[in-house]
């Protein structure tokens, strides 16, 4: 039997036994179908029934690389937990492999993971009146709409932005190109910046390409996009450590939460794969932007 004939069978029992309600068990689905997903990227062909202790742990550290949260992390672990003790209960295993597997520890130091609640408070506190707050809504929108390193956002170029299409191409780790996709928002404010902000910026030969200037006309530096997201954080009062990383954190967590698919967010944040050196299948520019347009908060 395929995956989704367990999960189907797991879902009914989630109704019919346990008598659980909707949305808890389109909760449990949805961590059974993340750990299909991952399983069928890295060990093809390998069927619930076959799960062992190491492609537990080895899913959980892929999550974990994906930047979940603990929280996140530890919740999905449940959903397993839940599915392989139905599986025991079935008789369809012997012995259940989650037995072993401890979730994340949740200390009380707060996650770098923001709600998108707390994601719109920051972007509302910008002064849109000045060039430096313009700048800032541009830069904010742009690494919580694609997920991109704070290195990849200062290094963004003019040409490399694809307002047609709604992409970015992106220069990452190991000078590896992706095209990325970004938000209509995202677009907006990133346009509003380029067409009546950097335009009044004199700039320095060398830098004359970069989306993001200081105002000196050279590239901005990732200090100068920490202190931007430090003074805001402080503006509103917010008492989570955050820097530029979170967002691209929250971008991930907010979709794969969302349901999205886990080689589409792997794709989208230019990851290697941490078990595997064998190369993906790219997954096409059409898909890419449909999983942002369904799972994406702001899109």
């Amino acid at each position: 039997m395929s995956w989704q004939s367990y999960i189907k069978q797991f879902s009914d029992y989630l109704k019919l036994e346990r008598s659980l309600s909707a949305n808890s068990i389109e909760a449990y689905v949805r961590d059974v179908e993340k750990l299909d997903q991952y399983v069928s990227l890295h060990h093809a062909g390998l069927s619930p029934l076959s799960v062992k202790v190491n492609h537990l742990q080895g899913f959980l550290e892929f999550i974990n690389e994906l930047g979940m949260s603990t929280y996140s992390q530890a919740r999905i672990l449940s959903g397993l937990k839940a599915f392989y003790k139905y599986l025991l209960f079935e008789e369809l295993i012997d012995k259940d492999p989650t037995a072993l597997i401890e979730g994340p520890k949740i200390g009380r130091k707060l996650p770098d993971t923001l709600e998108y609640v707390e994601i719109e408070k920051l972007l509302s506190a910008i002064d849109l009146s000045t060039a430096e707050g313009a700048r800032t809504r541009a830069m904010l929108e742009v690494l919580y709409s694609s997920g991109l390193r704070v290195s990849e956002l200062v290094e963004l170029k003019i040409a490399n932005v694809y307002h047609d299409i709604g992409f970015l191409r992106v220069i990452g780790k190991g000078n590896k190109e992706r095209l990325v996709p970004i938000g209509r928002e995202a677009l907006k404010y990133l346009k509003i910046y380029i067409d009546e902000v950097r335009v009044h910026v004199p700039v320095k030969k060398g830098f004359e390409s970069h989306v993001f200037l200081n105002n000196r006309g050279s590239s901005l530096s990732r200090v100068s996009v920490f202190t931007a997201i430090k003074k805001l954080a402080a503006t509103i009062g917010l008492k989570k450590s955050i820097s530029p990383h979170t967002f691209r954190h929250s971008f991930a967590t907010h979709l794969i939460e969302g349901g999205a698919d886990l080689r589409a967010v792997q794709e989208m944040l230019g990851h290697e794969s941490i078990t595997t050196t064998e190369i993906y299948t790219h997954l096409d520019r059409d898909y890419l932007r449909q999983v942002v347009q369904e799972f994406h908060p702001r899109s």
